[in-house]
């Protein structure tokens, strides 16, 4: 709608992942050199854990992007298993390989006979579970007995877990040790700090193809505060405020332009507004914003 009004040759703050629009604050630069690392040196599992919209799945595409071609990979999103069974099930659809009319010995034959394949002709496999905070204490037992393959010195599967912060808090937990000593790389992804918003807006402007000074420099803070950092929550803001000014036939996007999404946004179901508290402030018809955050 508002592509062609403001000279966009696609959207700037579409929601799902595109590693073009990747923005590499410093903590979003270290999370992908530990990723790099971690396959690099074929540690047994990275864990990448931060808040919902922080960015992880987009490292992950990042990642994908990078991946010389002697490494195969599987990706499992949102799996919830009960059984070992059933996990083998996910990992060998992955790695798209029949998992139909087996039972749990010929699964994890069928996977370690992949993963031997693999090694033979010079490969490796990397496994990665988005999502991982479904994954129950269990699971994470299993996914710990299946790094064990090894042939001579080498580790034939390598696993990388990306997870919201529930994941880190059941990481950490006494029963889970033994997988606890298997992780060699661990970062938590934080929100962007107040100075990175604007950073992050002219990027994503610039690479859309418009005016990266689209937006005042006074809409900044208020962004960064009605959304607490979280990359995908400052997408919804300033896709809806876009949506503002092409109806308002705006040429910049002001602070009150903001101010007015925010507001709108306080009488629905947006997640802005679980952060945002907008009220007006006498005859100036204000913002006033408490961070409720929860100190991401």
């Amino acid at each position: 709608m508002y592509e062609s009004y403001y000279g966009f040759h696609e959207k700037p703050f579409a929601l799902a992942p595109d590693p073009a629009f990747l923005f590499a604050t410093q903590k979003h630069h270290r999370a992908l050199t530990l990723l790099q690392y971690g396959l690099m040196n074929q540690v047994g599992f990275s864990v990448i854990t931060g808040a919902i919209g922080s960015g992880k799945t987009m490292l992950l595409r990042k990642l994908l992007q990078q991946l010389d071609d002697d490494i195969t990979v599987g990706m499992v999103s949102h799996v919830q298993c009960d059984t070992f069974e059933e996990m083998l099930r996910w990992i060998l659809l992955a790695f798209e390989l029949d998992y139909r009319s087996k039972d749990k010995v010929e699964l994890s034959e069928a996977f370690v006979n992949f993963l031997v394949k693999e090694y033979a002709e010079g490969r490796r496999a990397v496994l990665i579970i988005d999502e991982a905070q479904h994954l129950g204490p269990a699971a994470l037992e299993q996914l710990r007995m299946l790094s064990n393959v090894n042939v001579d010195k080498h580790q034939l599967l390598q696993l990388i877990l990306v997870g919201q912060p529930e994941l880190l808090n059941r990481l950490r937990k006494s029963e889970l040790e033994q997988f606890v000593q298997r992780i060699g790389v661990d970062y938590y992804l934080e929100p962007l700090e107040q100075g990175e918003v604007k950073g992050y807006i002219q990027h994503r402007l610039r690479v859309a193809g418009g005016d990266p000074e689209l937006f005042d420099e006074n809409t900044y803070e208020l962004i960064w505060r009605s959304t607490g950092g979280i990359p995908r929550l400052i997408n919804l803001l300033c896709d809806m405020t876009l949506v503002y000014g092409y109806a308002e036939q705006k040429s910049k996007i002001d602070k009150h332009l903001v101010e007015s999404v925010i507001r709108d946004k306080q009488r629905g179901l947006s997640p802005i507004g679980k952060i945002a508290q907008v009220t007006s402030n006498g005859d100036d018809n204000s913002v006033r914003i408490s961070d409720k955050s929860n100190n991401h």
